[in-house]
């Protein structure tokens, strides 16, 4: 799949079936140093996107065979290709059209007859955008980081290849068709977002064996899109790591492991079944071992070793 990137020059792949549009657009945006492809309907623009990637595509939105919002929604299913801004060009001008357009995945509707000053203003605009967007999704992606954006039905939008390597193993609790997530979660979700007490909470889905799966809402990272921290969480395998790394024994691991969860001594007291003071005196060699003052040192250690 795309074994070609994008082209030394902006390239723009202008999907219509009009011959006349085709080719004043074509001048157009050649005029300003573009790159232009062309296709005539949504297999050709399709089967074009298997070899090469452009920056943008200007998409008509009724053409005969499919039509550009099924052209642009298959577009979208693809993850290598979500990145890409899809502006629609279109006589089409009721709502319910200009709706299904930002349905199917566009970021603007232009409606016809098109001007190709306009065109290129708003191509500009979603290109910067873009480019924005994509290259913060590659940085987490490079940091390893567990992260699925989502919008506030529950429909998953993008994840980090980890993030995605957890949705696709199943531990989530998914929609049947696998694309968003389930009632309980997305109520879940409403409620961080409206901030009725629920900000910052997590949900935990039990996968056995002294493992989960702990969903954080992080915040609203664009419209209608936000950000959930996923973190796997196997209490055997993580206390191994550490006590590994860092020389500890089985219960100054276990200790450390509730610290980098943000628990009291009082807390961990409770759930090792110790006393306080026997949890502090844990608390002595772990920070001799790991090189730090403080608990919160030793909590962002813990966490950074286990790659949360």
């Amino acid at each position: 799949m795309n074994q070609l990137r994008t082209l030394t020059r902006e390239t723009v792949l202008v999907v219509d079936d009009s011959p006349d549009t085709l080719g004043m657009l074509t001048e157009s945006l050649e005029n300003m140093g573009l790159t232009v492809l062309v296709a005539l309907d949504g297999e050709s623009s399709l089967a074009l996107l298997e070899r090469i990637t452009p920056d943008v595509i200007l998409m008509d939105a009724v053409m005969p065979g499919m039509d550009g919002f099924d052209t642009t929604r298959r577009i979208k299913s693809q993850r290598d290709l979500q990145h890409i801004p899809v502006i629609f060009m279109t006589g089409l001008s009721e709502t319910q059209h200009i709706v299904e357009g930002f349905k199917a995945g566009g970021v603007d509707y232009l409606t016809k007859p098109i001007v190709p000053e306009e065109v290129i203003v708003r191509m500009r605009v979603h290109l910067a955008n873009a480019r924005q967007t994509h290259s913060a999704h590659e940085a987490l992606d490079d940091a390893r980081r567990f992260l699925l954006s989502v919008t506030r039905d529950g429909r998953i939008l993008w994840g980090t290849p980890q993030a995605a390597q957890l949705v696709a193993s199943g531990p989530i609790a998914l929609s049947p068709d696998g694309t968003s997530l389930a009632t309980p979660v997305r109520i879940w979700l409403d409620r961080c977002i409206a901030g009725t007490g629920q900000r910052g909470r997590e949900w935990t889905v039990e996968l056995g064996d002294d493992a989960k799966l702990v969903l954080t809402y992080c915040g609203e990272v664009g419209p209608d899109e936000f950000l959930l921290r996923l973190v796997e969480h196997n209490l055997a395998h993580d206390r191994s790591r550490l006590s590994e790394r860092f020389g500890l024994t089985a219960r100054e691991a276990e200790v450390l492991l509730w610290i980098a969860g943000g628990k009291s001594n009082r807390e961990i007291a409770i759930i090792l079944d110790l006393s306080p003071r026997t949890v502090n005196k844990h608390l002595e060699p772990v920070f001799e071992k790991l090189g730090v003052e403080n608990r919160t040192s030793a909590a962002a250690l813990a966490i950074r070793t286990l790659g949360g």
